[in-house]
């Protein structure tokens, strides 16, 4: 399960997603989730479904990152359709046993969410397999540079995002390997309830958070003695600028934003639902 978990992680490869500039990907990322929640038909996942599709063909990442980052929520997936499969009321009663009902709404609501839930994982992974640590802080601080007016530590907040997806994968590989040495020593993390599972799990949490306390010392005494205060007066060896290709990818995006936006608001979604 820990390998499974696939955020922070690059997938270095030559794609035209590989080389748009960091801010587009972030804007297109965030409309992309956006246009998630502003609809709610068949056609309109249709839609999203192909614009997803040719993103994850055009970026070159193989399908099986993909999949792979959606395991570690496969329990939240299945609370979530099961909530919602159940405590939904509405439409048609489909079945019905001892005290729980099943219905059109229900169902339709169940399935919707369970898709916007896998495809919010798979756009966010998309970006971080395609954006490298350091052009991802760049895009963030470049997009939050106007908030410097109003005294936000724009740069500060941005390395310390960078850094934080840089310590993911970190921190994962080390839990892995206690993991492996604890049970190498006897312990069990697979059998018992969830319960005991979490007792389980305890004598992971010490050595994890002496390594993390003691990686993020060490990374800040590297940044003191390269003599690091802060973004203020800095400059940028690769300056991030919009090409053609990012520009594509704008209009693109905004031709998909309005047609989800017109399907969301204009298209009865009872013509478009199972």
């Amino acid at each position: 399960m820990i390998r499974d978990i696939t955020i922070g992680q690059y997938y270095p490869a030559e794609s035209r997603i590989h080389r748009l500039d960091p801010r587009v990907k972030i804007v297109c990322t965030l409309f992309f989730l956006v246009s998630l929640f502003i609809q709610n038909s068949l056609l309109g996942y249709v839609i999203a479904t192909v614009f997803l599709g040719a993103v994850i063909w055009l970026s070159k990442v193989p399908l099986k990152y993909i999949v792979k980052g959606l395991k570690p929520i496969v329990i939240l997936l299945l609370f979530t359709v099961v909530m919602n499969l159940f405590l939904t009321q509405g439409g048609k009663i489909l079945a019905r046993f001892w005290i729980f009902t099943i219905t059109e709404n229900g169902l339709r609501t169940s399935v919707f969410m369970a898709v916007r839930l896998m495809y919010l994982v798979a756009g966010s992974s998309i970006m971080t397999f395609t954006t490298s640590p350091n052009s991802l802080t760049d895009g963030l601080e470049k997009l939050l540079h106007p908030l410097n007016r109003l005294n936000v530590p724009v740069h500060e907040v941005a390395m310390m995002m960078s850094i934080a997806l840089r310590f993911i994968p970190i921190l994962l590989e080390e839990t892995d390997k206690i993991m492996k040495a604890q049970m190498a020593r006897g312990a069990d993390f697979e059998s018992g309830n969830i319960i005991q599972r979490a007792k389980a799990m305890i004598p992971i949490l010490v050595p994890l958070f002496v390594s993390a306390f003691r990686r993020a010392n060490d990374l800040a005494m590297a940044m003191e003695a390269r003599c690091y205060h802060g973004g203020e007066g800095r400059t940028k060896m690769k300056p991030l600028k919009y090409k053609a290709g990012d520009r594509v990818a704008y209009i693109v995006t905004l031709v998909y934003m309005v047609l989800i936006f017109v399907i969301g608001r204009f298209v009865d979604f009872r013509l478009w639902i199972f």
